[in-house]
This record gives C-alpha cells, sequence and structure tokens, in this order.
C-alpha cells in the first residue's frame, strides 16, 4: 500500500488507517487485535484513536477502551514498531472526560501521559486535538455556524498555550508530530503560522470529515493543505455506513450503527437517500463494490488523503481490505463528479 508523508515530519503512514472507535465496545478486543493483524498484513501502518473513545454510545465509563486495546495488543505481540499510533485529547464535552473541561496546555500534559500508559508505549507518533476550543463547523454544525463570539486574542493565546505544551512533549520524546481535527482553513492557518514564527511543532494533519457525500473540504481546506503540506486523515469515509448501500429501502441492520443511533449523528436526511442511490449505481455499472469505490475515490483527490475507515467485526474488515488495489477509471470519477453536482451536501 501506498505510504505518504505525514506533514513535514518524515514520519511516512499507508494511505488508509484503521479507525478503532468501536474497540472496547461493539468490537470485543479478540477481534479488534484480529483486525490490526489484518491491517498489517494489508500494508496498513497507521491506527487512530482517541482518549474518549469508543463511541455508539461514548460514555463516561468507557473511556479509554480503545486505547487500552491497542496498548494490550502492543504488549501482547511486541510489534510497536511496526505500526503509526494517533491519538487525539477530548475539546469541550457533555461530561465523558475530566467532566467535561476541554483542553488548554495544562490539560494537555496530564492527557497525554494518561494516554501513554493505557497505549502500553513510550511514544505517541501523532497526538491531535480532538476539535478546536474555540467552535467548529463540523457535524453539520455548518448549517447554523455562527463565530462571531468568537475573540481572537484569546484564541491566538490559546494556541500558543497548547503550543508550547505541545513542544515540551516533543522535547520530553513523549510525542512525534501534532494534528488538528474538526478544523477550519482558518484555524488550520494560524496554527501553522504562529508554530512557524515560534519554532514549535507544526500541524502536520487534519483530521475532518470526507466522503463522496461530505465534500466540504473540497474548496479552502484543500487549498490549505497543499500549500502548507497538510495531510487530511478523512474520518468516515464511507458516510457512517450509507455508502454500503446498506440502509438502502429502510433497511437498519440488528447491531448497526444506524440500530444505535436514530440518525447517524444528523446524515439521516431526506436527500441522503437519493445521493446514496446515485453511487451505488454507478458502482453497480462498471462492477465494482460501493465500498471499493468510496475507498478508491478518496486516492484521487487533488491533496494527500489517508481515509480512516473502521469495521465492527474483521468480517466487515476482510470486506473493505479486498478493496485496497481497485483503482478508478476517468468514466466512473467523471459519473461520480456530475453525481456530486446534482445531489450537493445531502446532509
Amino acid at each position: 500500500m501506498k505510504q505518504l508523508p505525514l506533514g513535514r515530519t518524515g514520519i511516512m503512514v499507508s494511505e488508509w488507517c484503521l479507525g478503532t472507535m468501536t474497540f472496547g465496545n461493539q468490537t470485543p478486543e479478540d477481534d479488534a487485535h484480529r483486525q490490526i493483524d489484518m491491517s498489517l498484513d494489508a500494508g496498513i501502518n497507521f491506527l487512530d484513536t482517541a482518549e474518549m473513545y469508543p463511541v455508539n454510545p461514548i460514555r463516561t465509563e468507557t473511556v479509554g477502551m480503545s486505547e487500552q486495546t491497542i496498548g494490550n495488543w502492543i504488549a501482547k505481540t511486541g510489534r510497536r514498531d511496526e505500526i503509526v499510533v494517533a491519538t487525539k485529547v477530548s475539546g469541550d464535552n457533555p461530561g465523558w472526560v475530566r467532566d467535561g473541561r476541554g483542553y488548554d496546555g495544562a490539560v494537555i500534559r496530564e492527557a497525554i501521559d494518561s494516554s501513554l500508559k493505557r497505549l502500553q508505549t513510550d511514544v505517541i507518533d501523532l497526538y491531535q486535538m480532538h476539535w478546536p476550543m474555540r467552535g467548529s463547523y463540523m457535524f453539520r454544525q455548518n448549517w447554523t455556524y455562527d463565530p462571531s463570539g468568537q475573540n481572537r486574542q484569546q484564541t491566538m493565546d490559546h494556541m500558543m498555550d497548547v503550543l508550547e505544551a505541545l513542544d515540551e512533549m516533543v522535547k520530553a520524546g513523549k510525542i512525534r508530530a501534532i494534528g488538528m481535527s474538526n478544523e477550519s482553513a482558518w484555524g488550520m492557518t494560524r496554527w501553522i503560522d504562529q508554530a512557524d514564527k515560534a519554532g514549535l511543532p507544526r500541524m502536520a494533519t487534519v483530521q475532518n470529515e470526507y466522503s463522496l457525500l461530505c465534500r466540504l473540504y473540497d474548496t479552502d481546506m484543500a487549498e490549505m493543505a497543499v500549500n502548507e503540506d497538510v495531510l487530511l486523515l478523512s474520518f468516515s469515509p464511507l458516510a457512517c455506513g450509507l455508502l454500503t448501500g446498506k440502509y438502502q429501502n429502510g433497511a437498519v441492520p440488528q447491531g448497526s450503527r444506524l440500530s444505535v443511533n436514530g440518525d447517524l449523528g444528523g446524515r439521516v436526511t431526506d436527500r441522503v437517500w437519493p445521493a446514496v442511490q446515485a453511487y451505488l449505481d454507478i458502482a453497480t455499472k462498471h462492477g465494482l463494490d460501493p465500498v471499493h469505490m468510496a475507498m478508491a475515490w478518496q486516492r484521487t483527490r487533488p491533496f494527500a488523503v489517508s481515509a480512516i475507515f473502521g469495521a465492527t467485526t474483521s468480517a466487515q474488515l476482510t470486506q473493505i481490505l479486498a478493496g485496497k488495489d481497485v483503482a478508478l477509471s476517468d468514466d466512473v470519477i467523471a459519473q461520480i463528479d456530475a453525481a456530486q453536482m446534482q445531489h450537493p451536501m445531502p446532509f
């Protein structure tokens, strides 16, 4: 599998990344460990997690279990050097982590030590802020986004406090690289400008939602990424399973995400079903598995992408990995572009 540079860090990661947000909840530990082994066999060296995982649902009592599951795999196998591990500190939250308190420099120092302990490792390869403390337009908040209450100087001071703490952690050998998640083009350029000016660690990645159904990244964020050498870690490339087709015509498979989360985080709308069908029809016309088409499409973008996918079971992972070498023809790409113009922003 193709390897991509993690920003300007010198770290190389696979163009697919195994997401682990079901580890410790929907995915029991033995199956989670099997998935890591399978991914390595397929050429995937990149794992993404977060201190607040697992999800579906997020509960205070399960916080950290995904990291613990990965840590137990590391301890059991001794294969730490074969994987690049990414995790995240939580921002403001309803109380799952640190009683809802978000992050600043002091919290980050504490959170990194906790994640290192759960992961049973000496160093985190990529440490990310799960969402900006000033707010974000991600997760369908773009429809009502209002940044007018932000205080620019407070944001700049917060960024410097965080970057200085991360610099300490890099120098201490506890983390190697840093990234953001659910961030905007303005936010990313401010993080980078401040870091460059002060000689502090530079954002190497941004983890934002990106799929055939969610293409907010395609304009300002794409320009930022190309000019600043930022790698997109695209989450939900299958749109929480919508692009598999398994939910079409009112189907709700038992144990599926939709059976647990009734609207897939706001992704279920009247507009989404015809949009999904348009992509399913393209896949059928060209003899493609829709999962493989959706994942292969990520490689066609004019900016660097490592697509984060998750599988509740190793059987689902087997299906996804079967498409790891699929490449899309120009005709397929043109039809995807036409479908996107017909069905923009379906959720």
